[in-house]
């Protein structure tokens, strides 16, 4: 492994995407201390460590601590999110966006800008909201975390450009991060919001079992929890359905070249971390509505029913990461495509005739292995929720969080190792350094 890690810092261009990655985290872990002008910190952090609100964490987890510190990135990449499912949606109901997903790397682009257009509405209409939440908050002293002087539309208005400013620059980082950096941009954002906390989790747990405030028999389950979670999600994350592929015997010039068998995999979890992600950003709304009228008793109910944990919260958290997982992977993998491309190069499943066939034959084994796939991100998303309130504990690292932390990692694993396999050196993972040595 030591020497895999001397390998990456061998090839020129990997240390460079490598160092440029890392000091584009570095930026976004700066943004994340600088607080929102106007805001009393100390009263902000009072208020915060005193609420019980589950949604607050689940929110802050996602962006790395920021929204409790109320900094410039308090929203994080979440609006950006948003208006993804919101385009992507689009895209089944008018013809237009459908267009656009089919036109490859120009449809994308437009795309692209298009979201980038919604991730500003959304990051505006969030700050206000965010603006006037803040501006409701008063300690047990009652004193307000916004300076007296600011209060009213001045707060509204200088947190909502802030803000709004702090979520274009991290879309602007992911993107530089996909472009020239390792790994996809916007899921190492979220990756590195959750592992930042990491250290303060670790040290929390440990103050507790120095108090006697948690019995070290819960430790121990907690952390067996994790690691069987940890391991169950790698193993499902890299299943895969391998379908036989056989190409014919080719005649070149005065050359037979003889026909070869290899295989097409499919992923039990094509879809990756992506539903989680975006069932995630959508369970967040409801709560963060009702906090904003904290003097509403209908609005207080309605947000409570959104807790994590909560029967409502759980049953529409595990439908919608069902649906995600059917639509996302519906997006990224085209029957038809593929049996095209196999007609083209005389590629054939065995027992599958070409062409609509085997378009329909992909189509029915994709739909077969998907659900499994989206029960079981389901399942990981939702049971931790479960376990914490049966054990009345709040451990850092929920299904949700560890789901996207392995399967980034996993994701940018890869990325390094196809790097170091094409210029010949050994990787990461067994069988890429079975290759290396066999080439």
């Amino acid at each position: 492994m030591l020497e895999t890690f001397k390998n990456m810092f061998r090839v020129p261009e990997l240390r460079k995407r490598i160092l440029f990655t890392l000091g584009i985290i570095f930026i976004y872990r700066i943004g994340g201390h600088i607080p929102t002008p106007g805001i009393q910190p100390d009263l902000l952090a009072e208020f915060f460590n005193q609420s019980q609100n589950t949604l607050f964490g689940l929110f802050d987890m996602f962006v790395g601590g920021a929204f409790k510190k109320a900094t410039i990135f308090a929203l994080g990449i979440m609006p950006y999110i948003s208006a993804s499912i919101i385009i992507q949606l689009l895209g089944t109901v008018f013809p237009y966006f459908h267009k656009l997903q089919r036109e490859g790397a120009e449809g994308r682009k437009k795309i692209t800008q298009f979201t980038r257009y919604g991730t500003i509405v959304l990051a505006f209409v969030q700050s206000i909201g965010v603006s006037v939440f803040l501006q409701s908050i008063t300690t047990s002293e009652g004193f307000h975390v916004v300076m007296p002087s600011l209060l009213g539309w001045k707060f509204s208005v200088l947190t909502a450009i802030s803000l709004t400013t702090g979520t274009i620059f991290i879309m602007w980082l992911g993107e530089q991060i996909t472009n020239r950096g390792i790994g996809n941009g916007i899921s190492l954002i979220i990756f590195i919001g959750i592992v930042a906390q990491l250290p303060d989790a670790i040290v929390g747990e440990i103050q507790q079992l120095q108090a006697g405030t948690r019995h070290p028999f819960v430790e121990v389950l907690v952390l067996a929890i994790i690691l069987g979670m940890t391991a169950f999600i790698v193993m499902m994350t890299q299943a895969t359905r391998r379908i036989p592929i056989q190409t014919p015997k080719k005649v070149v010039g005065n050359k037979m070249y003889a026909g070869q068998n290899t295989v097409l995999p499919l992923r039990l979890s094509m879809a990756g971390v992506i539903p989680i992600i975006f069932a995630s950003s959508l369970m967040t709304a409801p709560g963060m509505i009702a906090n904003f009228f904290p003097q509403s008793a209908i609005m207080e109910e309605f947000g409570r029913m959104f807790q994590p944990g909560r029967p409502v919260h759980s049953i529409l958290y595990a439908i919608l990461i069902v649906f995600f997982t059917y639509f996302y992977t519906a997006i990224i993998f085209n029957p038809m495509d593929i049996a095209e491309n196999l007609k083209r190069s005389g590629g054939f499943i065995p027992g599958i005739r070409p062409g609509k066939r085997t378009a329909e034959f992909l189509d029915n084994v994709l739909t077969r292995i998907t659900l499994p796939g989206s029960i079981f991100l389901a399942f990981i998303a939702v049971v931790p929720f479960l376990l914490v309130g049966a054990l009345n504990i709040s451990f850092f690292f929920g299904g949700t969080s560890v789901l996207i932390v392995v399967g980034v990692a996993l994701d940018t694993l890869q990325q390094l190792e196809s790097h170091l396999q094409m210029r010949n050196y050994d990787g990461f993972m067994k069988k890429g350094r079975l290759r290396g040595r066999r080439s």
